[in-house]
């Protein structure tokens, strides 16, 4: 049993560490996330709704369950770019 247990483990070893998400790092302001973040875009993330938004997007900073995230962070976490609301 031991030893059936201790095979499953390191057949799933490698799938387990792809599952773990990015951590990500929140903000409240825009320009704080832009100083943490200098060479990727700053988007406004949907906790609900598990999607990220651009600036140029209508619901970009809109909402009380959100906040500003690193695109790559986002995309590293498993939220997905948001294709609807473009201005």
């Amino acid at each position: 049993m031991a030893i059936a247990a201790a095979a499953a483990l390191y057949v799933l070893g490698g799938q387990v560490s792809r599952l773990h998400a990015a951590p990500l790092t929140l903000f409240r302001f825009e320009n704080l996330a832009k100083q943490h973040c200098p060479g990727d875009t700053v988007v406004w993330l949907d906790f609900r709704k598990g999607r990220y938004y651009l600036k140029t997007q209508k619901l970009y900073a809109q909402g009380f369950n959100g906040s500003f995230v690193c695109q790559k962070e986002a995309r590293g976490s498993g939220y997905r770019r948001a294709l609807r609301g473009w201005r």
